[in-house]
């Protein structure tokens, strides 16, 4: 007696592809939801950046007659231009320091052998659960004690040796490199300093692309240490100009939503070139989701 041949059911692979396609189009339309609410601020910002005062009360997207003169005015009204050279000489400075002190103790906790490591590393984890206020009134007395008030070393020395976050991420990355590059570089003789800086930090460069991005946008988007450190326009920053901008009793909108586009613009700049590096360098950290 002949075997039963297999029953071949129809329509089931038209039903997988149906399924796979009505998925995918709803994943795509979620994606274009989330973005949708992310550009709409951007959008709508740079739209009445571009309005007359009067337009502003109305419901419309788009500028009747595109008012670039905004623009200039914002720099007549604000030295902006000086105020985003403060900003980006800030941010330099603090990711600088950040990147340094964060990869040299990311490396002593990865690497480096010492009682009470993991204690000390879990206690320093710890300070990210402290919120940002809290370590505010602290921080300007200890400037106001070194005389730092109203100073450009009020806005870089508290940044510049490293944090909790950095110091993890360069952690996690070291801990990755295979242990045989450094055992190969000690039989040559290297120092402790020279594996660190001449053999396994070149291989960091992604963790210190992602490091170095997320620093210097923190720097340059943060608000409450600058209000509550700098007077003088000669050093604030660009987001003190824009809250300087807003009058008492008035506010040309539109002029303060040009401030806002030019100040954005950079961080564009920033990401755009660091785009691909930046993916990269989240992916194999970690910090992708993976």
């Amino acid at each position: 007696m002949n075997a039963a041949a297999p029953v071949r059911v129809r329509g089931k692979p038209e039903r997988v592809v149906l399924r796979r396609t009505l998925r995918g189009i709803g994943l795509y339309v979620v994606l274009i939801g989330i973005a949708w609410c992310a550009l709409a601020p951007i959008l709508w910002a740079l739209s009445s950046s571009l309005k007359r005062e009067g337009e502003m009360a109305e419901r419309t997207l788009l500028p009747a007659s595109p008012q670039w003169s905004n623009y200039g005015t914002v720099f007549e009204l604000l030295p902006l231009g000086r105020m985003l050279f403060n900003t980006g000489m800030y941010a330099a400075c603090v990711t600088a320091g950040q990147l340094f002190f964060c990869s040299l103790a990311g490396y002593a906790f990865a690497r480096l052998r010492f009682r009470g490591r993991d204690v000390l590393f879990v206690a320093y984890l710890g300070t990210l659960m402290v919120p940002l206020t809290v370590t505010v009134i602290p921080q300007f007395l200890v400037m106001r004690a070194f005389g730092w008030v109203d100073t450009p070393w009020a806005m870089i020395v508290p940044g510049l040796f490293g944090g909790a976050f950095g110091t993890y991420l360069m952690r996690q990355f070291f801990a990755t490199l295979p242990v045989e590059l450094e055992e190969a570089a000690i039989l040559d003789g290297c120092s402790t300093w020279q594996v660190y800086w001449r053999v396994l930090l070149p291989h960091t460069r992604p963790a210190l692309m992602v490091l170095g991005v997320l620093t210097w946008i923190t720097v340059w988007n943060d608000f409450l240490w600058p209000l509550v450190m700098i007077q003088r326009n000669e050093i604030a920053t660009a987001t003190l100009g824009l809250v300087r901008l807003q009058g008492q009793y008035h506010t040309q909108w539109p002029i303060l939503m040009a401030a806002s586009m030019v100040i954005l613009a950079p961080l564009l700049v920033v990401y755009a070139l660091a785009q691909r590096a930046f993916v990269r360098g989240m992916a194999m950290s970690g910090l992708g989701g993976r």
